[in-house]
């Protein structure tokens, strides 16, 4: 494992900002379509809404493997010990789900009987059997993950701008270094 810098690496902030673009889009598009009558462009949303789904799994496993194998940046040394554990509870939250609500909208998807065709080239496996009631409490599970990631993402970004505009550390220009004073 690599010792901390003080910012991420170039791959950790792209990882980082991509899966959030993608994630906030899919969020978007999400409560867009929801209330969308049955048609032919609904369908081909809710296709580019799993795609998005999709490509945020694969990149979260990339982004895991890289966090795993490269040490992010030491937080700072005044933070007290409950901001740590509150910093460090939030990046584990957030990674899970991560995970949990692409998966979440794949065994959804799997379980009402839409295969998952990855940009309409690579079909992906069911993961569960069709089962309709099983697709209801899953689609109930896929909201309630995207709104608690919601809920965390917002206090998040709350925390990280507490930090630079009140605190004025540096853990916000970790994972936007072009905010960093010149010295």
């Amino acid at each position: 494992m690599n010792t901390p810098s003080a910012t991420y690496t170039f791959t950790a902030i792209r990882l980082h900002w991509l899966i959030f673009l993608l994630i906030f889009a899919a969020f978007a598009l999400g409560l867009y379509m929801e209330d969308l009558p049955l048609s032919p462009d609904k369908l081909i949303l809710f296709n580019y809404h799993k795609w998005m789904g999709i490509t945020v799994l694969l990149l979260a496993v990339l982004r895991l493997m890289w966090r795993l194998t490269h040490r992010p940046p030491e937080l700072p040394g005044a933070m007290v010990g409950w901001e740590r554990f509150a910093a460090h509870a939030m990046h584990y939250l957030l990674y899970a789900l991560i995970f949990a609500v692409p998966l979440s909208g794949w065994l959804m998807s799997s379980a009402k009987g839409f295969q998952t065709v990855w940009f309409g080239v690579l079909p992906l496996p069911d993961l569960v059997g069709k089962d309709k009631e099983l697709g209801k409490q899953l689609a109930e599970l896929h909201e309630f993950v995207n709104y608690t990631m919601l809920a965390l993402v917002v206090v998040h970004v709350a925390a990280a701008l507490k930090h630079h505009f009140i605190v004025k550390d540096d853990i916000l220009t970790r994972m936007v270094p072009f905010l960093r004073k010149k010295d």
